[in-house]
């Protein structure tokens, strides 16, 4: 395994973290999904030990992630909503800063993103729009040739051509099956598009841990009437919802539920969709 969480824990005193658990193997992308508070960000400021932790283990590369820290950041690519870096630099000054700091640092693949990306030599970043701020810094993540990246929210403020184009960059990382990327995203769909492995956390604990093709082909929602809903055993759904016309239920096997119930419709469902059932459904 790239890298391995192991019963983490973290108490602040409005959230909590709660035996988090995950493993991400080589040559594979992990989205990390959950809405606004559920503990994405601090799952992934835990990672790179950027907060301390109550208790749990962390293993990078097979190393200890704060007794290693420093080996282990020189094969990190980072993508966090804090950049860490002035905006007052341009990308010539943070060339300059980051081949000072990274053993690795690639210059002429960094200026190679930075012409793709369209980005201005000499402007600072504060000038930049959102997008290019973005950009800026996912050029900044791969050009020190790292094994893995850990990115927060990475296509946020992208327009979806830019998006494409960095998501195809992304999976270009993981072709030599040696580099693995965990990646925090509220655009579901780009997930859908690149993850091999879903994680949905949901305040501060894991929900579920599943492949993606996993989830979108084994998973079903079920649109019925409240007297069929009423003939369903509760051990045969995840979760349900009440809309106003009908009952939208969650089921973890859409072929098993069809063979036990005399139901044949069984919508495919999204990320999205089976994430707002967890969050907003009933069991």
């Amino acid at each position: 395994m790239i890298l391995e969480v192991k019963n983490l824990n973290k108490k602040y005193k409005d959230f909590q973290l709660k035996n988090v658990n995950l493993s991400l193997p080589k040559g594979m992308i992990m989205g990390l999904i959950g809405e606004n508070g559920a503990g994405k960000t601090t799952t992934i400021k835990a990672i790179l030990n950027i907060i301390n932790t109550d208790s749990g283990e962390i293993k990078i590369f097979g190393l200890d992630n704060k007794k290693e820290e420093k080996k282990i950041k020189q094969d990190i690519g980072v993508v966090l909503d804090d950049s860490f870096l002035s905006e007052y630099l341009n990308p010539m000054d943070i060339n300059k800063i980051m081949k000072n700091f990274y053993q690795n640092w690639d210059e002429k693949l960094y200026f190679k993103y930075i012409e793709e990306f369209k980005l201005p030599k000499n402007k600072i970043s504060k000038d930049y729009s959102s997008g290019m701020k973005m950009k800026l810094k996912i050029a900044v993540a791969l050009s020190h040739h790292p094994k893995l990246l850990i990115l927060d929210e990475p296509t946020s403020g992208l327009d979806p051509v830019a998006r494409n184009e960095i998501l195809d960059i992304f999976q270009d990382f993981i072709q030599d099956e040696e580099h693995a990327i965990l990646v925090s995203s509220h655009i579901t769909s780009d997930l859908e598009h690149i993850a091999d492995y879903i994680t949905f956390i949901n305040n501060g604990e894991i929900v579920l841990t599943k492949t993606k093709d996993e989830l979108l082909d084994r998973y079903g929602i079920v649109k019925c009437s409240e007297q069929e809903f009423k003939k369903i055993n509760k051990a045969d759904y995840l979760k349900y919802k009440k809309n106003r016309y009908e009952y939208e239920i969650l089921v973890e096997n859409k072929n098993e539920f069809k063979r036990k119930y005399d139901i044949q419709i069984i919508d495919k469902p999204t990320i999205e969709d089976i994430m707002l059932i967890y969050i907003k459904g009933e069991k």
